[in-house]
C-alpha cells in the first residue's frame, strides 16, 4: 500500500541535490537560505555518523577562514563552535631528509588563528539541524536512486520505492566514486599514487600548542593536527601518508607497536604517542573532470575533483565550489534564467576550474618535489624551505594564501 502511494508520487524542485555530506549540505543550505523561493531536495542514500563530545571523529577538516566564513553564511558556525572547534594559531612543517623547516605564526599577518580543526560529523550534522528548519528543503535519508533519466528541459530521479523526483538542475555532491559523474558521462583524468592515509585520534605526550606538525618524508607526508578537548591538549588527529604496502604493515600492528612507529615517526615533535583510536586506511586517487557541467548537471567537490591530502584543502575547495555555484545560480534566478543551462552553469565552470587546477598542480609538485631521492634536489629544498623561513613578506603571503584570505 505505502509502495502505491509512492508510485504516484511524483514531485517537482527547483533544484535536486545528491549527497548530503559537508559540501552537499553546505550547498543545499546556503541555496536555500540565498533563494527562499524556491523549493529544494536533498538527497542522501546513508544516514551519517553521528556527532558524539566522548570521542573524536576520526575524519576531520582543517577549514579556512574562507570556509568558516561560508558555515557562518550557512547559520550553522555558532552551533559548530558550541560544541567543539580546534583553532590552530601556528603550522611547523619540517623535512625529514635533511634541516629545511619552516614556522608558520598566526600572529606575523595579525590574525587570532590560521584555521580551526573541525569534525566531519559535527559540520554535517549541524547543516542538517538548519536544513531542517528551512521551509524549502526536501530531506529525502535514507533513499537510493534506482535511475537518472534527462530531458530537455529536466532531470528525473526514480526512487527504489517508487517516488519520482524532476528539476531543471541536478547538483552531484556524491563524492569521489560518483555516481552522476559515470551516469552522465563526464570524462575524468585520474590515477592511483599508490598511497594510502592512515587517519585516527591519538593522545600525545606533550601539549599540541595550538600547532600543526607535519613532516615531509620521501614516503609521504605525516601530519598532527591539533584537537583541544575540555581544556586538555594532548590530542591530535592524524593523517599518514605512506606507500600501500607500508600503510598495510602499519595497519597491521597493535596498538602499542603503531604508537611507537608513530612516535618515531613523527620525530616526538610531541614526545611520545602514548595512545590511538581505532585506525582506517583510505587509498589515494588523483581525479578530476574535464568538465564540471554539462546541461542539467553540475558537479561539486570531490564529485569534480580529488586531491591529495598533504595541504588538507580538499573540503575547502569544495566549500569554495559551493560558494561560486550558489553566488551562479542566485543570480540566474533572479533573471528568470534557467537554472540547469550550459550557460548558467559554465560560468560556475570558468570560475572554479582554473583555481581547482592550480591548487591540484601545487599539490602534487610538493608531493613530487619531497618524494624525490636526489641528492641535489634534496639540498635545493632544505634550503628553500630555510631561506622562505627567513623572508617574512613571502612567508606572509603563503599564510594569506594558504588561509583564503
Amino acid at each position: 500500500m505505502v509502495e502505491q502511494k509512492y508510485k504516484q508520487q511524483h514531485r517537482q524542485y527547483a533544484v535536486i541535490v545528491v549527497g548530503a555530506g559537508m559540501v552537499g549540505a553546505a550547498f543545499a543550505c546556503l541555496f536555500a537560505r540565498a533563494n527562499p523561493q524556491l523549493q529544494i531536495a536533498l538527497v542522501e542514500a546513508h544516514e551519517g555518523a553521528s556527532y558524539t563530545s566522548e570521542k573524536f571523529d576520526p575524519r576531520v577538516a582543517a577549514l579556512t577562514e574562507k570556509s568558516r566564513s561560508l558555515l557562518e553564511c550557512c547559520g550553522v558556525w555558532e552551533q559548530i563552535s558550541e560544541k567543539r572547534v580546534s583553532a590552530y594559531m601556528a603550522m611547523d612543517v619540517w623535512d625529514a631528509e635533511g634541516t629545511g623547516r619552516i614556522r608558520f605564526n598566526c600572529q606575523d599577518v595579525h590574525q587570532p588563528n590560521l584555521g580551526h580543526i573541525v569534525e566531519n560529523s559535527l559540520v554535517v550534522e549541524s547543516l542538517l539541524s538548519e536544513i531542517q528548519q528551512l521551509g524549502n528543503i526536501e530531506f529525502l535519508c535514507p533513499v537510493t536512486v534506482a535511475s537518472y533519466s534527462d530531458s530537455e528541459q529536466q532531470v528525473s530521479l526514480e526512487l527504489e520505492d517508487g517516488r519520482r523526483l524532476s528539476a531543471p538542475l541536478l547538483v552531484a555532491a556524491d563524492g569521489g566514486n560518483s555516481t552522476i559523474r559515470q551516469q552522465f558521462n563526464f570524462p575524468t583524468r585520474e590515477w592511483d599514487y599508490g598511497h594510502s592515509a592512515i587517519v585516527t585520534t591519538v593522545q600525545t605526550e606533550q601539549v599540541n600548542q595550538q600547532t600543526a606538525w607535519q613532516r615531509f618524508m620521501p614516503t609521504g607526508p605525516l601530519a598532527l593536527l591539533p584537537l583541544n578537548k575540555a581544556g586538555d591538549q594532548h590530542y591530535c588527529s592524524l593523517v599518514w601518508s605512506q606507500e600501500s604496502d607500508e600503510a598495510e604493515r602499519l595497519m597491521a600492528l597493535d596498538d602499542a607497536e603503531f604508537c611507537q612507529a608513530l612516535s618515531l615517526g613523527s620525530e616526538h615533535c610531541l614526545g611520545k604517542i602514548t595512545a590511538v583510536d581505532k585506525r582506517y586506511s583510505i587509498p589515494l586517487r588523483q581525479r578530476h573532470a574535464t568538465d564540471y557541467v554539462v546541461e542539467r548537471v553540475a558537479l561539486l567537490g570531490d564529485s569534480a575533483h580529488t586531491i591529495h591530502p598533504l595541504a588538507g584543502q580538499g573540503v575547502n575547495l569544495g566549500f569554495a565550489d559551493v560558494a561560486a555555484l550558489v553566488e551562479t545560480l542566485s543570480a540566474a534566478a533572479k533573471r528568470g534564467n534557467d537554472l540547469g543551462s550550459l550557460m548558467t552553469l559554465n560560468k560556475y565552470q570558468r570560475q572554479r576550474k582554473p583555481e581547482n587546477l592550480a591548487m591540484m598542480a601545487a599539490m602534487e609538485g610538493f608531493k613530487r618535489l619531497f618524494a624525490a631521492d636526489n641528492l641535489a634536489l634534496r639540498l635545493l629544498r632544505n634550503m628553500g624551505l630555510s631561506q622562505v623561513d627567513k623572508l617574512k613578506p613571502v612567508k606572509n603571503e603563503i599564510i594569506k594564501k594558504v588561509m583564503g584570505l
